[in-house]
């Protein structure tokens, strides 16, 4: 099926370059780097890099200046592991579109990767800018975790405020929230933002991971719920007992 689209995305790039006795030389030129691109995200998606760069560059070639292409090699230079290359073609992405939410999500979120967190933040937050970003929520979610990362917890919490009032139910800033309120202190409303979390989890919309279990076996502690701790204890023994919340739960049970 794969292949079925690439050769038809393939096709559809040969007419609209050959088409250039149905409109202007400068439609026709739009046409071909647009669709040029689009091939090359297509090639993206089955993992080939090489492949998706000659197409971007097909593009540019037509369209020096056009932003989704560079941020599309970028994409692929990630994907092959050249951070260099990576972040030289993202960086003239987001310069040719300053305004793009997407590509200073995507520029963000490599950044983040790589755990250069204070440029990555920053990023994240022009990304959160658009109201109209259809990832917006997920923006404010990936900056509150970078927040978090650079000790900054009134930002970090205001974040994942904003990822729930776009996205109301977004289990990762429910839980977060809930950590922060908890840290805090505030241990009712960290109890409530919790509790929704759980009803996600009895839904069977989400599963509990790591750190949900850690947050609820702290706030059961808290209310002295001793059988909901111990369950959350079991759990995450039996599914995570390599993670980093196991390890900080042992020592909290010493």
């Amino acid at each position: 099926m794969r292949g079925i689209r690439l050769g038809l995305a393939l096709i559809m790039v040969l007419v609209v370059a050959g088409c250039t006795t149905k409109g202007s030389d400068s439609e026709n030129k739009t046409l071909a780097y647009e669709a040029y691109s689009r091939l090359g995200f297509e090639y993206l998606q089955t993992g080939n890099t090489s492949d998706a760069k000659n197409s971007f560059q097909r593009a540019i070639a037509l369209n020096s200046s056009y932003a989704e292409a560079h941020n599309g090699i970028a994409l692929a230079f990630q994907l092959e592991g050249d951070d260099v290359l990576a972040e030289r073609y993202f960086r003239k992405a987001t310069a040719m579109a300053p305004d793009s939410a997407m590509m200073h999500n995507n520029f963000g979120a490599f950044l983040f990767a790589n755990e250069r967190y204070a440029e990555a933040c920053e990023e994240l937050a022009r990304a959160t800018e658009d109201p109209f970003y259809n990832r917006r929520s997920q923006a404010f979610e990936n900056l509150g975790r970078c927040y978090r990362l650079l000790q900054r917890a009134d930002a970090a919490k205001h974040a994942f405020q904003r990822a729930l009032q776009v996205t109301a139910n977004r289990p990762v800033s429910l839980v977060e929230l809930s950590e922060l309120l908890l840290l805090e202190g505030n241990y009712i409303e960290a109890e409530q933002y919790f509790d929704r979390f759980l009803e996600l989890v009895e839904k069977r919309r989400i599963d509990h991971y790591a750190k949900s279990l850690w947050v609820g076996i702290r706030l059961a502690r808290q209310n002295r719920q001793v059988t909901r701790s111990a369950t959350f204890a079991l759990i995450l023994k039996n599914l995570y007992p390599n993670s980093v919340e196991y390890r900080e739960y042992e020592e909290s049970a010493r």
